[in-house]
């Protein structure tokens, strides 16, 4: 049985969920948006820190914390785009780190968005 997750988070037009659970397992994937569905202005660094804190804010609604995360895949549109990533990265996990990955694409749903995260979590509560 799927539990979906209630956030606070822009109703998306695009048959989805921000986050479901199944079998004690968070599956979530964010971009960044703000609560008006627009992509944030600013590169990738203003980008990667609203993807992070719409994770941060659906981690929070589904009873978690960061720490229950367990896999991340990064998905950026640019190679150089990475060490900003992963600086603004390390300031939200800490060790040990989630297992991660990190893919470099031609492109993501909306041209404007340079990142996406797809993230699962351990949910025990």
């Amino acid at each position: 049985m799927i539990k979906t997750v209630k956030t606070d988070l822009y109703q998306s037009p695009s048959p989805l969920e921000w986050a479901t659970i199944g079998n004690g397992i968070l599956f979530t994937a964010q971009i960044p948006i703000d609560d008006q569905g627009k992509v944030v202005p600013g590169g990738i660094e203003a980008q990667t820190h609203q993807t992070m804190r719409n994770l941060c804010h659906t981690i929070d609604c589904a009873n978690a914390s960061l720490t229950d995360v367990t896999q991340v895949m990064i998905y950026v549109t640019d190679r150089a785009y990475l060490p900003t990533v992963n600086k603004i990265y390390a300031e939200y996990f800490k060790e040990p780190y989630p297992n991660r990955a990190a893919v470099v694409v031609a492109g993501l749903a909306r041209e404007e968005i340079f990142v996406e995260l797809v993230v699962y979590a351990a949910i025990s509560k």
